[in-house]
């Protein structure tokens, strides 16, 4: 059930690189609070999140802490100005929370990448291939648990078919393409329907053939969310037990370079939608 202690994931972010800025300035939050004229469980409870921040006091933080990168500073003032509710808020009740934080960050990324080798990404499923994965849920959920999570799915979309799409890049093994999940038909429309989604302008689909053999990063699903300024970036990696989010610069860096390498290795556009092409044909 929602309750008031339900925090967004940008909020939660806001309050992580608050924390990071101070500690990269080299003070302890007590020398922090003195600095800024505050109260220590004042700032203690922003660095949680638990408290919100003003614009005024946020900037006041940023001159404290000797931070003169202005550009991450106002995203982050953007973030704490930002009272509007996205519309994955209604689904608390009913979703864990690491759902409802990819489709936040999602909305509010300007550019996305994935790189998949068992599935293809949920911003690309079909309703019955989406149907299909939720079903195989360990523990098992209810039907109305599964249409739950597949209208959250399907939802999540509305980012690469709105007027200003965002442009999304992704690379999907060739393993992901030939699981027949949900049978025949519904493998074939799932299939069409990547081939119909990777000719629009915005999106790039790249395909991985087994005969590329090892790749760097095989085995782990990861989606890169670009946020307005570098600092600002999240990497999501798929666990058993849910979605884990990642925002340590040595770590986005990583996965930064794992994506270029999985690109590089990987088809060409035009050569994955052959590839893909070839794969219906056989179904």
């Amino acid at each position: 059930m929602a309750t008031k202690s339900a925090v967004s994931a940008r909020r939660l972010r806001l309050a992580v690189e608050l924390r990071k800025m101070r500690e990269r300035a080299g003070m302890t939050s007590t020398e922090a609070a003195r600095t800024l004229g505050m109260g220590g469980g004042a700032l203690s409870n922003i660095e949680s999140a638990r408290f919100g921040v003003s614009p005024e006091r946020l900037r006041a933080m940023a001159r404290a802490y000797s931070c003169s990168d202005q550009a991450f500073v106002e995203a982050l003032v953007d973030i704490a100005v930002d009272k509007t509710r996205g519309w994955w808020e209604t689904n608390q009740e009913t979703l864990p929370s690491g759902l409802l934080h990819l489709a936040e960050l999602e909305h509010h990324a300007v550019a996305l990448r994935t790189a998949y080798t068992t599935h293809i990404s949920g911003l690309l499923q079909t309703h019955d291939h989406a149907r299909e994965i939720f079903r195989q849920v360990i523990p098992r959920p209810t039907p109305p648990e599964v249409e739950h999570r597949v209208s959250h799915r399907i939802r999540r979309q509305d980012i690469i078919h709105r007027t200003d799409p965002v442009p999304y890049r992704t690379v999907i093994h060739e393993a992901a393409l030939r699981m027949r999940v949900g049978g025949r038909n519904v493998a074939r429309a799932q299939l069409k329907h990547l081939l119909d989604m990777s000719e629009r302008e915005h999106i790039t689909v790249r395909i991985l053939p087994f005969d590329v053999g090892a790749f760097p990063g095989s085995g782990q699903s990861i989606n890169y969310m670009y946020g307005p300024v570098p600092q600002l970036d999240t990497a999501q990696l798929d666990q058993f037990h849910g979605p884990v989010l990642l925002d340590a610069e040595a770590l986005l860096e990583k996965y930064r370079n794992l994506l270029d390498v999985v690109e590089a290795t990987a088809l060409s556009p035009e050569k994955s939608r052959d590839f893909i092409h070839t794969i219906v044909r056989e179904l």
